[in-house]
């Protein structure tokens, strides 16, 4: 009898873990009084270092390069700022059914994010995709959610992530424009060294990013905002959320065909348009929700586990396909009637 053995690379991404880890710690040690103080004003710091080398690295020439593929571009903004915000509240009539309204707000937080970068183009190359597409888009996508996210968020969730108060219009522009501009005027100066410790920077970010989901799971804590959430309003959310990743993969993928893009374009806009990013996504919460920040983005971190997972499996399969170039080869070289190679023209 053959035991069970697992998979050599479970799809389970280990920054999920820490997340996890993280949010672990802040409910056995949340930060209290003088600390939390620390903790909220190291969270800011985090946000606006952030963005700033978000600002700092996003070239503009290569940006501009990637406009020639405009129609692609804006089929990922589409899916990622109208038809996922639609998603979104439609399930509104899921309330109180399913989901509860704080759930549902930070549900539909999740439909304001950008779309990955990182993922999206990893995935995307597996399944032999169009790479330079899925950096473009996402790049694209990320830059449009510095401002779309916030506005959007202001104007569908309305009081729950601060409205246009000037309060919230201060820390949106203090916290991420300034900095993600600062980082743009600087590119040409810190543009090689960013470069140059591109591993080490990236530890910075995710560093960045485990501070602001501790601040804001401690705050949660503290509020006692988890005794509002009970284990089948959990799964009733996995539930929604694993629907709505669904309609998306099918909308991309198909939307995409009847739009008439080829293969890999269908894969670039289908990995860009369906995915959420987390690292965008995070800080952001914590600037528009601020002490509700834990309980919004919870739906986020559910979300981009589920997406990993999912997309990982259909990256796999796609890279199985057969090139479409090979497909009309071997279609073109066995006759249909005797299932022998027919003869070339010369």
């Amino acid at each position: 009898m053959r035991r069970p053995h697992l998979p050599a690379r479970l799809p389970l991404d280990p920054y999920v873990l820490a997340l996890l880890a993280t949010v672990g710690i802040a409910a056995l040690l949340p930060a209290r009084g003088p600390a939390a103080t620390l903790a909220d004003g190291a969270s800011t710091a985090a946000v606006a270092l952030l963005f700033f080398l978000y600002g700092a690295r996003l070239s503009t020439r290569e940006a501009l390069d990637g406009l020639r593929h405009w129609r692609l571009h804006l089929t990922v903004l589409a899916c990622t700022f109208m038809l996922f915000p639609l998603l979104g509240l439609a399930a509104r009539g899921l309330v109180p059914g399913l989901l509860t309204t704080p759930l549902h707000t930070g549900l539909l937080f999740l439909c304001l994010v950008p779309s990955t970068v990182q993922s999206s183009i990893a995935f995307t190359s597996i399944a032999r995709g169009n790479v330079p597409a899925a950096i473009c888009a996402g790049s694209f996508s990320s830059l449009a959610g510095i401002v779309l996210t916030p506005l959007l968020a202001a104007g569908l969730l309305g009081g729950d992530a601060g409205g246009f108060s000037p309060d919230s219009l201060l820390n949106i522009t203090l916290q991420l424009l300034l900095p993600f501009l600062l980082g743009q005027l600087l590119r040409r100066w810190v543009g090689g060294f960013l470069v140059r410790h591109k591993q080490v920077l990236g530890r910075v970010d995710r560093g960045s990013i485990l501070l602001v989901v501790y601040a804001a799971f401690s705050a949660g804590v503290v509020a006692g905002i988890w005794h509002r959430v009970s284990l089948p309003q959990l799964a009733a959310l996995m539930l929604v959320e694993a629907v709505l990743l669904a309609v998306m993969l099918l909308a991309t993928w198909y939307g995409a065909d009847r739009l008439g893009f080829g293969r890999a374009d269908r894969i670039a806009i289908q990995f860009a348009g369906s995915k959420k990013s987390l690292a965008a996504g995070l800080p952001m919460a914590s600037v528009l929700f601020g002490a509700d920040a834990a309980l919004a983005v919870l739906p986020l971190m559910l979300f981009h586990q589920m997406q990993l997972m999912v997309c990982a499996v259909i990256a796999r399969r796609r890279a199985r396909d057969p090139a479409p170039e090979l497909a009309a080869d071997r279609v073109a070289d066995v006759s249909p009637a005797a299932g022998q190679p027919a003869p070339r023209s010369r």
